[in-house]
């Protein structure tokens, strides 16, 4: 009997891309709990409003919620808490330098799993302004618009 793949594909922070021009992308570890992570096997995870803080040289996904795993037993969750990343002390410093420029932040992206690990894409970002956004969904919509013409042949 063949075992069954779990799959890799656990969630994805589908707003990024709308509201950030990305720049360099990076693969992370997280420091989680038994719970949570049958909870983000679930796919009891939302992205709303999260990114990545730095502290004493480690970084933090802030703003991440991980709903609290139904079956936990006595042990107390807080879905809200700080994530540690776990990063190459190069890819931090690398990363804060870029967060001290101006406009600059770090977002997680999608969540996934990796040879049975839960790891978290992010990406070196800068904020887009209201007519940017209005202005890429034009141009996306101008783009799918001739895919289909040209389809039609």
């Amino acid at each position: 009997m063949k075992k069954q793949k779990s799959p890799s594909f656990l969630a994805e922070n589908r707003k990024a891309r709308q509201y950030y021009e990305l720049m360099d992308f990076f693969e992370a570890g997280l420091v989680l709990t038994g719970p949570e992570v049958k909870s983000i096997r679930q796919g009891r995870v939302s992205f709303t409003d999260s990114y990545i803080d730095f502290k004493n040289g480690e970084a933090y996904v802030m703003n991440m919620h991980i709903s609290p795993y139904d079956n936990a037993g006595y042990a107390v969750q807080n879905p809200d808490r700080e994530k540690k990343l776990l990063l190459h002390y190069q890819e931090i410093k690398q990363l804060m330098a870029k967060v001290e420029q101006k406009g600059l932040t770090v977002v997680p992206l999608k969540m996934y799993l990796k040879h049975g690990k839960i790891k978290l894409e992010i990406a070196l970002a800068r904020g887009r302004k209201f007519h940017d956004q209005r202005e890429e969904l034009k141009r996306r919509a101008e783009s799918r618009d001739m895919e289909r013409e040209l389809a039609r042949g």
